[in-house]
Parts: C-alpha cells; sequence; structure tokens
C-alpha cells in the first residue's frame, strides 16, 4: 500500500515538473498522474536503452522526469501536425 501511495505522489510531481520544464501550465491533478505514470515507463524504457538503472528515490523521479519530459515533447509535436 505505502508504495502505491508513493508511486502516486511522484507521478503527480513528475507530471507537474514535467509541464513546467517543458513551459506548459501542467496538466492538472488527474493529467499531471497520467504524465507521471507514462513518464516513469519512458523514463525505464529510455534508460535501459541507455544502459541506465535509476536506485532510490531521488533516481526514480530524474528517470521519471526525463521520461515525462520526453512524453510531453511528443505529444506536443504531434499535436502540432
Amino acid at each position: 500500500m505505502t508504495r502505491i501511495v508513493w508511486f502516486v505522489l511522484i507521478g503527480m510531481f513528475v507530471g507537474w515538473l514535467a509541464g513546467q520544464l517543458t513551459k506548459g501550465r501542467g496538466f492538472g491533478l488527474v493529467g499531471n498522474l497520467i504524465v507521471g505514470v507514462v513518464g516513469a515507463l519512458v523514463g525505464g524504457l529510455l534508460f535501459g536503452v541507455v544502459g541506465l538503472s535509476a536506485t532510490g528515490t531521488i533516481g526514480w523521479v530524474i528517470m521519471s522526469t526525463v521520461g515525462a519530459v520526453a512524453f510531453v515533447s511528443a505529444v506536443r509535436v504531434l499535436n502540432k501536425l
């Protein structure tokens, strides 16, 4: 149960942070959660391809943020098409 709470909290924070880093306004509570969760998945894939791994809370936040920024950037590029 504790892991789920941390996953949700980190997901919301990372989604908000990705919105700020990509010059956005954030995506609201649910949007931030979705972006954070997808970002964690994308970040895990990207880190795996490069051969990196994340450990601890700070590592997971960094990895998820990288993935969330990549995800948000890709969505914005696709929306412009």
